[in-house]
């Protein structure tokens, strides 16, 4: 695992859980958004792992639409060929090289109306 400069206290592990998973939650059907980008609404721009982390490991993060989460080049989880499936049934596009086509189908919601 890798050692963060900004580690977190318990307290902000369980805030940033709650926040990950309150951000995932509001993802529009259709649309997809990167680890990266949760982390950082999250408070926490350099822990795009820990998201990922956070939506395998948290019991009931998978009844939350968690294939809507890509990497920053659009790539689906590997190991997951479901995630793609499920995403070309809400109409997402991808690019012949099979990533998502993020420069239309990332979403950017205000974070402001996100978090508490």
């Amino acid at each position: 695992m890798r050692d963060y400069p900004d580690q977190m206290t318990p307290e902000q592990a369980r805030t940033f859980r709650d926040d990950v998973l309150n951000i995932v939650s509001q993802i529009p059907r259709g649309r997809v958004t990167t680890y990266g980008i949760i982390a950082a609404w999250a408070g926490w721009p350099s822990h795009s792992r820990m998201v990922g982390r956070t939506l395998r490991y948290t019991p009931g993060a998978d009844q939350l639409p968690c294939h809507r989460v890509v990497n920053i080049a659009g790539r689906t989880a590997p190991g997951w060929g479901r995630q793609h499936e499920l995403l070309q049934e809400e109409g997402v596009g991808f690019k012949p090289n099979g990533n998502v086509d993020l420069r239309h189908y990332l979403w950017k919601p205000n974070v402001d109306s996100m978090l508490g």
